[in-house]
């Protein structure tokens, strides 16, 4: 048997003597609220109220196009229900926790699967392949903690990264994990559960933060990880607001105590292998998870693993781009850093993807290596113009940007990570 993404409703359909089908859900208990699923489905099968993220099912045609770019594996969730009874969208809206599977007949236990099994192998052949991580990284531990069992932490550094003078209040926050364990490697993710509740009267969601020091800790032997804050602020009717859980960050005091949840993420991960090449692409708070594999790297000097580091790193102004200092500091001949800054006076504005077409030769010299990995992170409007440059850049040099793209993305060579 044969089928295609287009045929999924009608296999499902006929899946199962007693009609069952396959039914997509998302796990509101450890889903963050990302919106990376919405935005990477190609069919419009997700949808979310202020509080979660559901999947319609006469709309999902099980492409498993979501699945990869879900950070918690919140996405990856399935009930074999009967076809004229899905679970509505109502009724997702008001979940706390995912339903228990029913019990189903042998004969459909049995057959629904294999149809399953292949849709998704139909609906996922020519993608260009999954979104994997390195084939050296580490061995990630994922969804340790859930909101409703949050590892507590305390927070024992709370630092200013941008200039007095700067428009973005950009905080480096250290929390301490004291006698409970939660491993993290560079690449990582945390959510963080705000005290209070929302206008409905319900905790406040969870918010996602890439962690910005390695997986030894901020201070090597210590049970602590560190993160990289922006005060969000909006606007409405001339009233500025701060965001609820970027202000309850960045005014935290040392000593306070911290709900956590995670980790998360299982794919943005660093190779670890000696040679490997890192082109690293971010703006402003993108830089947290380079920060990690930087200092990670950095720590490991001594052991002469080779492999080179090259960033690309965008601001408004040197006062706006956090770490600014300390990575003016680092020796040319262990990374090589390219600032580009868009608001200083005088001076034309400069992107990331202007620095990485100035540096096309560099660049297309790492793309050619089978040993480069490339990491994106920042502000998803940076995502169509870094795949221009990258796209002028092989022009130039004889390379077939789309082809090596979808090369890279099979062999867990290119990541993203946007927001």
């Amino acid at each position: 048997m044969s089928a295609s993404a287009d045929d999924a409703p009608a296999a499902l359909a006929a899946a199962g003597a007693d009609g069952l089908a396959r039914q997509h859900l998302i796990d509101p208990e450890i889903c963050i609220r990302c919106n990376t699923c919405e935005a990477s489905c190609p069919v419009g099968a997700i949808t979310h109220d202020e509080r979660n993220y559901v999947v319609r099912f006469e709309t999902c045609n099980a492409c498993n196009a979501c699945i990869a770019p879900c950070p918690t594996g919140a996405i990856d969730n399935w009930r074999q229900v009967p076809r004229g009874e899905p679970y509505s969208l109502e009724q997702q809206f008001g979940w706390e926790s995912l339903p228990t599977q029913a019990a189903l007949s042998t004969e459909s236990a049995e057959a629904l699967p294999e149809v399953v099994t292949q849709l998704t192998n139909a609906a996922t052949a020519g993608q260009g392949g999954a979104v994997v991580a390195p084939r050296s990284a580490a061995a990630p531990s994922v969804n340790l903690y859930t909101p409703a069992h949050p590892a507590l932490a305390r927070v024992t550094g709370n630092f200013r990264l941008t200039g007095d003078g700067a428009a973005s209040d950009i905080r480096h926050v250290v929390l301490d994990f004291g006698s409970t364990a939660f491993p993290v490697l560079e690449g990582q993710s945390i959510g963080i559960q705000p005290p209070g509740a929302d206008a409905q009267g319900r905790p406040h969601a969870l918010r996602l933060y890439s962690v910005a020091s390695p997986r030894e800790g901020e201070r090597a032997g210590y049970n602590n990880l560190a993160l990289t804050v922006k005060r969000v602020r909006a606007g409405e009717d001339g009233n500025v607001r701060d965001g609820v859980c970027s202000k309850y960050l960045c005014d935290l005091q040392p000593g306070d105590e911290v709900r956590v949840v995670g980790p998360y993420g299982a794919t943005f991960l660093m190779p670890n292998h000696a040679g490997a090449n890192l082109l690293m692409i971010c703006t402003g708070t993108g830089s947290a998870p380079m920060r990690a594999m930087t200092e990670r790297r950095r720590r490991r000097r001594a052991l002469a693993e080779g492999g080179e580091l090259m960033l690309f790193f965008g601001a408004r102004s040197g006062g706006e781009l956090p770490y600014f200092g300390p990575l003016l500091k680092l020796p040319k001949d262990f990374i090589d850093i390219n600032f580009a800054f868009s608001r200083v006076p005088g001076q034309p504005k400069r992107y990331v993807q202007d620095l990485v077409r100035d540096r096309s030769r560099d660049v297309a010299r790492l793309l050619r290596d089978e040993e480069t990995y490339v990491y994106i992170c920042g502000l998803k409007g940076m995502e169509s113009g870094v795949d221009e440059a990258f796209r002028d850049v092989c022009a130039g040099d004889g390379l077939d940007w789309q082809l090596l793209l979808e090369q890279m993305r099979a062999s867990g060579r290119y990541h993203i990570e946007t927001y």
